[in-house]
Parts: C-alpha cells; sequence; structure tokens
C-alpha cells in the first residue's frame, strides 16, 4: 500500500432509491423560560427610571405672542374649564382668571382635602 494514496471508504448505509416519509416525533413541552425577540433580549418590562411624587398636570395655560401680531391665550383644565382670549388686555385677564381658578377647582381642592385629611 502507498502512504501517499488514502485507504478506500466504504458506505456502510443504504441509500435510500424512492422518495420516503419523514421521521414522525411526539410533541415536546416547553421547557424553561420563553425566549425573547432575539437572544439576549429580556422580555420583562423593566421599572420607569422616572418615578414622579405622585402630582400630575391638572389645568394648562398656554400663551402665544408672535412678534407684530396679536397676543392670543388658552386656559384648559380636566374639570372642563376651557377659555381663549386674544388681544393684549383679554390676555392678560384670562392670566388672571386661570390663576383665580387654580385656587377653586373643584378637582385640586378635593385632591387637598384628601391629602390633608
Amino acid at each position: 500500500m502507498n502512504p501517499l494514496r488514502s485507504p478506500r471508504l466504504e458506505c456502510l448505509t443504504n441509500t435510500p432509491t424512492g422518495p420516503q416519509d419523514a421521521e414522525q416525533t411526539s410533541p415536546h413541552t416547553a421547557l424553561g423560560d420563553p425566549k425573547g425577540v432575539a437572544e439576549g433580549v429580556p422580555t420583562a418590562v423593566r421599572p420607569d427610571p422616572q418615578q414622579g411624587d405622585g402630582r400630575y398636570p391638572v389645568a394648562w395655560l398656554h400663551i402665544t405672542v408672535p412678534h407684530g401680531a396679536t397676543p392670543t391665550a388658552a386656559s384648559r383644565c380636566e374639570c372642563g374649564w376651557s377659555h381663549r382670549a386674544f388681544g393684549r388686555a383679554r390676555v392678560l385677564a384670562l392670566i388672571d382668571n386661570h390663576t383665580d381658578h387654580r385656587e377653586h377647582c373643584p378637582l385640586r381642592t378635593a385632591r387637598e382635602g384628601r391629602d390633608a385629611a
């Protein structure tokens, strides 16, 4: 035998000659944690790092004063208060009304009384 030549390999398995059905397996139950979108991606929701102190906006005052144009303002509250004003004098009056409404709003006074108790 020549050491430079490799020995002949013989195939020990039978080669199929026609189409055959795939081998059926029993259904497996899932084991372990469910996978995320990709390997290493966490599936749990992380806590919000910006936790507030329980306060949230109830009333908004939006004032627009374009250069050389008429000033406008809008005051809105979740209790249903909603007013708009156009012109300098009316915008200033709406600012005062908005401040007064914040002191007497039923949403704010009920919460402050509940927190005080």
